[in-house]
């Protein structure tokens, strides 16, 4: 059930305007530009409301914890959930019907093993550095004796394109943009009719850099993480 594509991602673009164009929302709130997001940290996503039929953004928590799940600590464990399995696994196959959310960012990060040293942190990106949407799916899970609810999410990840297959053996499923209203249709509850859409970017509209190894640390929070080093 574990499958860690990068654990960390960013949101660096944040205006409301752009945010509203790219996943045609009708508002969008104050969100602080994030440069290291780790899991059960708070993630922005997009989610469709079923009565109108419109997108609007949602705070969840990332790491999916199963409403039937007993200790919300699985949600560390559920980051990330396996496209290949989605449809199977009982900790997605309703979420995957009922529950798809997009988790929108603007990079990610993975570590590349080096030949001698500690692993080297690149920053992955689109080309265009414009807001994505990665798949996701989502569940509302209420704590037993305080009845306080949360609503958790993960990452759909898949096999990786050619530019990640030098980096790591998975990947985010990066949505392209014409494909948002089909993974959010809350009329589609056939998930495997969606299947098709679980597969790695185009490795040609993707670029990578290295980076400081202090986004290691989920304290380090700040815009010099995402800048490239080295030569």
């Amino acid at each position: 059930m574990i499958e860690h594509m990068c654990g960390r991602f960013a949101l660096t673009e944040t205006n409301p305007t752009v945010l509203a164009q790219v996943f045609d929302l009708d508002s969008v709130p104050s969100l602080s530009p994030r440069y290291n997001i780790a899991p059960t940290q708070a993630v922005a996503t997009v989610v469709r409301d079923p009565e109108n039929g419109r997108s609007r953004l949602e705070v969840m928590r990332w790491g999916l914890i199963p409403s039937w799940a007993k200790d919300p600590a699985i949600g560390n464990k559920m980051i990330n959930a396996r496209g290949e399995t989605i449809a199977e696994k009982p900790a997605f196959r309703a979420a995957l019907r009922y529950r798809r959310c997009l988790v929108i960012a603007d990079g990610f990060y993975e570590w590349a093993a080096l030949d001698t040293g500690p692993k080297q942190p690149l920053f992955i990106t689109i080309k265009d550095r414009r807001p994505f949407g990665m798949a996701g799916l989502w569940e509302r899970w209420t704590e037993p004796s305080s009845g306080e609810v949360l609503t958790t999410c993960t990452i759909i990840t898949t096999e990786p394109n050619e530019l990640m297959a030098t980096i790591h053996n998975r990947m985010p499923v990066i949505l392209p943009r014409d494909a948002y209203a089909d993974w959010l249709d809350p009329k589609q509850t056939d998930g495997k009719q969606l299947l098709p859409l679980i597969q790695s970017y185009p490795a040609d509209r993707m670029t990578a850099w290295p980076v400081s190894r202090r986004v290691n640390s989920p304290q380090s929070d700040d815009p010099s993480l995402v800048e490239r080093v080295g030569g």
